[in-house]
């Protein structure tokens, strides 16, 4: 089975549906560049902002516009890499899980809005599940699967192997899969979960 096609307006429109059911507020947006401006749209000035490793954030360009400084957000992640004790370092890393908006992608999608993370050390797990106030996703249209065996599948068996060919391709070891999150539902009020589709082929 093939993972890298992406959905028929028909499924994005269903999907939307079923994320909605659970919680998470979904829509789709046709181009990178769209997406883009909705996510400037989204985040108001002054608020924290932390991002996970994503090929898709860089791809839409999202992760040159926080090292741009060109924006009102204080970047988190700007603290973080201008750290250089190792220990303060890390404890600022734990400290960027409460960031007000934290932003990165999802690996699979299913059909009835399950959502599926996979994570070497799980970094942005606990702001993806529970401690960030705003969370977005940005997806492309082809990380639509039918169920949750599908999108384990979709995982191992092609998002993987690429991610390890990239982290190799940059002189790392390679990669690992030590973390998964399956997010069912967003039940905290307090809570704003919000899922980008682009009907573009992004990320892995």
């Amino acid at each position: 089975m093939t993972y890298d096609q992406l959905a028929s307006p028909e499924v994005v429109q269903e999907t939307i549906s079923a994320l909605k059911e659970r919680n998470v507020e979904a829509l789709l947006v046709n181009t990178k560049e769209e997406a883009l401006e909705k996510i400037k749209e989204m985040i108001p000035a002054g608020a924290s902002v932390m991002t996970g490793g994503s090929t898709t954030l860089n791809e839409i360009g999202f992760s040159d516009l926080l090292v741009s400084k060109n924006h009102s957000w204080k970047n988190l992640k700007d603290e973080i890499v201008a750290e250089t004790d190792p220990d303060k370092q890390n404890e600022l890393r734990k400290q960027s899980v409460l960031a007000d908006y934290f932003l990165g992608s999802v690996h699979a999608v299913t059909k009835d809005g399950e959502v599926l993370v996979a994570s070497a050390s799980g970094s942005q797990i606990p702001s993806y599940a529970f401690t960030s106030p705003n969370v977005i996703w940005v997806v492309g249209a082809q990380k639509i699967v039918g169920d949750l065996n599908a999108a384990f599948d979709r995982v191992k068996t092609y998002v993987f192997p690429l991610e390890d060919q990239r982290m190799k391709s940059t002189g790392a070891q390679g990669s690992i899969i030590g973390r998964w999150l399956v997010f069912e539902r967003e039940i905290m009020p307090s809570r704003k979960v919000t899922l980008i589709f682009v009907n573009e082929k992004l990320g892995f």
